[in-house]
């Protein structure tokens, strides 16, 4: 998206669809449910419990990493990754804001 078009948008919406975006894959959505029953988990655990590749895993780990969905932890030659709570409270705030906003107003359409 231009910097033209993105000044139109609040920083808040912005941030919001960054982290909808990431969450609109199914695999990443199975990823964070495994971390979330596991609360840790290392790229070899996650491939052994999902039907997915390794450098699939990889590559949907590194997109929820970028958008701090998730962080993770060096141990030794393997890195831990498990749910980042700051942004993961965010989150759940924010889109909490953002749908209950059709019960303050008029549910009539149209």
């Amino acid at each position: 998206m231009g910097i033209s078009k993105t000044i139109t948008y609040s920083e808040q919406e912005i941030r919001l669809a960054k982290y909808v975006k990431a969450l609109a894959h199914p695999a990443r959505m199975a990823i964070l449910n495994l971390l979330l029953q596991k609360k840790a988990c290392v790229c070899g655990d996650i491939v052994d419990e999902l039907p997915l590749s390794q450098s699939t895993v990889s590559q949907h780990l590194k997109e929820l990493k970028e958008v701090g969905l998730i962080k993770g932890d060096i141990e030794g030659v393997s890195v831990c990754y498990c749910i980042n709570t700051v942004v993961w409270n965010e989150i759940s705030e924010q889109l909490g804001i953002f749908f209950n906003q059709l019960r303050v107003q008029d549910s009539t359409c149209c």
